[in-house]
């Protein structure tokens, strides 16, 4: 991460905005390509926070970019051809998102985040705690948090409008939404990709808790992996030095954040509390630690 200023909201003139997420800002370039800019936004229980962390879009960012590269052998990915100078000919609206623009393929986006469980936490423990089961998934007695699933879980949930909750959802209603034969293709191929990801991460002294994959289809109906890949953001990632079961192992994500924020008596709905600077200072160290130890390095 660099010590320019954050950037909370992005305000590209030359091109239609289309729609301002959680963390990402899109603008439309033409009918076949999109601009998504990742800005310092951080959302936690699925609200924005009013405090970003400076450089972590620029952080999501390189990963995505290299997880793309790494795990086109397995499925194909919405990077585009298009560099950043042809999409943002101004040299002044350029350099506001530099580092944090990527051009991407318009892609038709399938109304499911593709989740992917290889460790017991978070939304999953909850729900094993009172149910026994995660997304309908029955599982072993007497497991422990943070322990390790004898497979990775496909745990899919619904994507929710910025300020609303996403709901986990069993693999019928996947179906349900996205017809039986693409539910299959996303469930087989989220784990693929997981696996491959957890192997490469366990080699530098991560462990992938768990992940969240998004997928589109092109025009001719072909699964397309799309919006970020295996990020902070995204994932739950533990120093494998420090990972025990029985707690919440320590993280290189904002499950930092997270924590912070159930000390506070804040009822997980907008506005999102100030989070203090050394709160932000740590996150940003935590992201960039992620970013040097998956890709070998460094903004």
């Amino acid at each position: 991460m660099t010590d320019t200023a954050p950037l909370f909201e992005s305000s590209i003139k030359s091109l239609p905005m289309i729609h301002r997420g959680k963390v990402r800002d899109i603008y439309a370039i033409d009918d076949q390509h999109m601009l998504i800019v990742t800005t310092d936004r951080l959302s936690a229980f699925d609200v924005v926070m009013p405090t970003p962390i400076p450089g972590k879009g620029a952080v999501l960012t390189a990963v995505s970019a290299f997880w793309f590269r790494q795990l086109r052998p397995i499925i194909d990915n919405q990077m585009s051809s298009m560099t950043l100078e042809q999409a943002l000919p101004d040299p002044a609206e350029r350099a506001e998102v530099e580092g944090r623009a990527i051009v991407v393929r318009r892609l038709k986006a399938l109304p499911i985040e593709a989740i992917v469980r290889g460790y017991l936490v978070g939304s999953g423990w909850k729900d094993y705690q009172a149910t026994g089961k995660v997304c309908g998934i029955p599982l072993p007695a007497g497991m422990a948090q943070a322990g390790k699933l004898d497979q990775p879980l496909f745990t899919p949930s619904s994507k929710a409008a910025v300020g609303e909750h996403d709901e986990n959802i069993d693999f019928e209603q996947v179906a349900a939404l996205i017809g039986r034969d693409l539910a299959e293709q996303v469930r087989d191929v989220s784990i693929r990709l997981y696996s491959a990801a957890r192997d490469h991460a366990a080699a530098r002294g991560i462990i992938i808790a768990d992940t969240k994959f998004e997928f589109g289809t092109d025009e001719n109906g072909k699964l397309v992996l799309i919006d970020e890949v295996l990020t902070p953001d995204s994932s739950r990632f533990w120093p494998a030095d420090q990972y025990r079961t029985g707690t919440n192992p320590p993280s290189f994500d904002k499950q930092f954040v997270r924590d912070y924020l159930e000390t506070l008596d804040w009822n997980k709905q907008p506005p999102g509390p100030t989070i203090p600077a050394d709160i932000v200072a740590s996150t940003a160290a935590k992201y960039r630690e992620a970013q040097a130890r998956l890709t070998g390095s460094r903004l």
